[in-house]
C-alpha cells in the first residue's frame, strides 16, 4: 500500500524534466525545502500545470520515489495571480523566492521562513504597501531568522528608522507589514538592508539583477 505524506508549502522553483514532467522545489512547514516530481505537469490541460508554478501555495500530497518525492495531488489555496499581471511585482517575488531557496535546507525547521515568504508575497499584492519597503523588511527579517542580524548599525539614523528596525527584528511575520514610513526613512532602510544583504548573502541573485535594471 502506498504511503503518502501531506505537506503545506509554496513552490519556490520549477524545472522542466523530459518532455512533459517538472521537478519542483517546495518550501514546506513540515519538512523544510524539498524536491518533488510532477509527472505530466507540462502537458496541455494537466491538473498540475498551474499548481506547480512558482508562488503556488497550498497542500501537497506526496509519495516517496527512489531519489525524490512525487506529487500525487495538490490543493492550492493561493496562486497570487496578481503577480502574473504585475511584472515588477513578479520580479520582486521571484527575488524573494531566490532568497528563500538560498537560506533554507531540507529537513530543517523552516516554518518562520515560510511564514515570512508567504506574508511578503501577500504584501507585494497590496497596492498600499510600497514594493521597496516590502523588500527591505523581507531582507532584514530573513537575515534575522537565519541568526545573522547584528541589530541597528552604527550611524546617525533617524529615530523612526531605528524604531522600524527594532519593529522588524521583534515582530512575527504575520504582523510585519502593518506600518508605513516616510521617503526619508525608507531611504535609510534601503541603505541598511543593502549593506546587510551584501555582507550576509554571498550570492548573486538573477532576479535581483533584472529588478534593479528595471527600477
Amino acid at each position: 500500500m502506498q504511503d503518502f505524506v501531506m505537506v503545506t508549502g509554496m513552490v519556490i522553483s520549477q524545472l522542466p524534466v523530459g518532455e512533459y514532467d517538472r521537478r519542483v522545489c517546495i518550501l514546506t512547514k513540515e519538512k523544510g525545502k524539498i524536491s518533488a516530481f510532477a509527472k505530466g505537469a507540462r502537458r496541455s490541460g494537466s491538473r498540475f500545470m498551474a499548481a506547480t508554478s512558482p508562488f503556488s501555495f497550498g497542500q501537497f500530497k506526496l509519495y516517496e520515489g527512489r531519489n525524490s518525492y512525487n506529487i500525487a495531488e495538490v490543493s492550492v489555496s493561493h496562486y497570487f495571480e496578481e503577480l502574473r499581471t504585475d511584472y515588477i511585482g513578479a520580479y520582486y517575488g521571484m527575488y524573494f523566492l531566490e532568497v528563500a531557496d538560498y537560506y533554507t535546507r531540507e529537513n530543517n525547521d523552516e516554518r518562520e521562513m515560510l511564514k515570512l515568504l508567504y506574508q511578503s508575497i501577500r504584501a507585494l499584492s497590496h497596492p498600499a504597501i510600497p514594493n521597496a519597503l516590502v523588500r527591505c523588511v523581507y531582507e532584514l527579517k530573513a537575515i534575522q531568522i537565519n541568526g545573522e542580524y547584528p541589530g541597528v548599525p552604527p550611524g546617525e539614523w533617524k529615530e523612526s528608522t531605528i524604531y522600524a528596525l527594532r519593529f522588524i527584528e521583534t515582530t512575527e511575520a504575520g504582523k510585519l507589514y502593518t506600518f508605513a514610513v516616510t521617503e526619508e526613512v525608507l531611504d535609510e532602510l534601503r541603505k541598511i538592508a543593502e549593506s546587510y544583504r551584501r555582507r550576509f548573502m554571498d550570492r548573486q541573485f538573477k532576479s535581483l539583477e533584472i529588478l534593479e535594471s528595471l527600477c
